[in-house]
């Protein structure tokens, strides 16, 4: 059997306390096997607003295209008008819903 010197023991002792640890962060660690459910169900949450927020700018791109100066459309630009400025004709009425 082979007589191990003190050095070289000491360099097999720390290599492997760097592979436990090396261990212990691929188990437990922020990117680890136990943080996977964890990015999983942070990646759906993540999808699910991306979702929502592609509908948004979707609907925000529509809107856009209908304010175009060339081609406004007389409806919404009519309606912007309104609500923006208050502005109406001598001949309406306005009425007022309680929301609830």
């Amino acid at each position: 059997m082979r007589n191990v010197g003190s050095g070289e023991r000491r360099k097999q002792l720390l290599a492997l306390f760097a592979l436990l640890l090396l261990a212990g962060f691929a188990i437990g660690g922020p990117t680890g096997v136990l943080a996977w459910s964890e990015n999983l169900t942070a990646l759906d949450q993540r999808e699910a607003q991306i979702a929502q927020l592609t509908e948004k700018r979707d609907a925000l791109r529509n809107r856009v295209m209908l304010l175009d100066p060339d081609a406004a459309d007389p409806d919404l630009a009519s309606e912007l008008v309104r609500e923006q400025l208050g502005v109406m004709r001598e001949d309406e009425v306005v009425i007022t819903l309680d929301e609830k």
